[in-house]
C-alpha cells in the first residue's frame, strides 16, 4: 500500500497507478516536485523508474541507491521500498509483468539508460494502454524488454547491516556523512570490539568499515551536487579538509569530476 506525503498534491501524472496490468507492459510519465516522497510498498510485478531529469534515492531493508539524472533503478516484485525525491523529477515507470521475459536480478539496482533504451521508452509512453500486443506497439515493447540489461556494477548502492550495533552505527553517519570517528572511537559506544565490528562490516556489507563510510559519502555527494551545491561546500559538509581530496576520491569512483557528473 501507497503512503505519501501532503507535497503529493503538486505532482503531476499522465496516467493512474494501476492495480492491475491490462497488457505486459504499462508506462505512466510523472512530474514530481522536489520533496516529493512515497512511503514503502511494493508492487505484484516489475517496476523500472527512470529519471529523465532529477535525482532519486529509493531504500529498501537492503540498503539505498541513489538514481541520478538518465539512470533507472530496477525494483522487482514484492521488494518493499520506498523512493524519495530530493530535486524536481521527471520520472518514466515501467511497469512490468512477474513473468515477462526480462534479463535482470531479483533485486533492486540501477540501470545505464542507453540512448536506444531512452527512446524505446519515450516511444512507450505514446501507445495505447491496451495496446495490440501482436502489432507494431508489441514488438516495441518487446524490444524494450530486450534492452534491459544487468549493469556491470552497482556503484550507485550502499547495502544496509542487520546487525543492530552497525545498524546504530549507519544511521549517525547517515545523519552526519562529515563524522570521522574511527571503529575504535565507535566501539566505545557499541559494546563491541573494533575488530568485531570490522569483522561484521565485512560480513554484512561485503566492503570495510572505511569503504562503506566513503560509499555514503559519494551517495551524498551525488544527492547534494544534484541540487547545484558548490563543489567546495559539499567537500567541506563530508569532512574532507581539501577540496583536492574529495575530488579524487569521486572521480575514482565514478570516472568523472563532481563538476562534471551531471554534464
Amino acid at each position: 500500500m501507497d503512503g505519501s506525503r501532503d507535497i503529493s498534491k503538486y505532482a503531476q501524472h499522465s496516467r493512474p497507478r494501476p492495480d492491475h496490468l491490462p497488457r505486459p507492459v504499462y508506462v505512466r510519465m510523472s512530474d514530481l516536485p522536489a520533496g516529493y516522497s512515497i512511503g514503502a510498498h511494493s508492487h505484484d510485478w516489475h517496476q523500472l523508474i527512470f529519471a529523465i531529469e532529477g535525482t532519486m534515492t529509493v531504500t529498501t531493508a537492503a540498503g539505498i541507491w541513489v538514481v541520478p539524472p538518465q539512470r533507472a533503478v530496477w525494483v522487482p516484485p514484492g521488494v518493499e521500498h520506498a523512493v524519495a525525491h530530493a530535486t524536481f523529477t521527471r520520472a518514466r515507470h515501467i511497469y512490468i509483468d512477474k513473468n515477462a521475459p526480462v534479463d535482470l536480478p531479483d533485486r533492486c539496482t540501477v540501470l545505464e539508460v542507453s540512448p536506444l533504451l531512452r527512446e524505446l521508452i519515450r516511444a512507450a509512453t505514446e501507445i495505447p494502454i491496451e495496446y495490440d500486443e501482436a502489432g507494431s506497439d508489441g514488438r516495441l515493447i518487446r524490444v524494450l524488454l530486450d534492452q534491459l540489461k544487468p549493469p556491470r556494477n552497482d556503484n550507485l548502492h550502499l547495502p544496509a547491516p542487520k546487525d543492530v550495533r552497525l545498524a546504530r552505527i549507519c544511521e549517525q553517519l547517515q545523519a552526519n556523512p562529515s563524522d570521522n570517528r574511527t571503529l575504535d572511537e565507535w566501539s566505545r559506544d557499541c559494546g563491541a570490539s573494533s575488530r568485531t565490528l570490522a569483522r561484521l562490516f565485512q560480513r554484512e556489507t561485503g566492503m570495510p568499515f572505511r569503504d562503506w563510510r566513503q560509499k555514503l559519502r559519494l551517495l551524498y555527494a551525488l544527492e547534494k551536487l544534484a541540487h547545484h551545491r558548490p563543489v567546495t561546500e559539499v567537500a567541506l559538509d563530508l569532512g574532507y579538509e581539501n577540496t583536492s581530496a574529495f575530488i579524487a576520491m569521486f572521480r575514482k569512483a565514478t570516472g568523472k569530476t563532481p563538476g562534471g557528473y551531471y554534464r
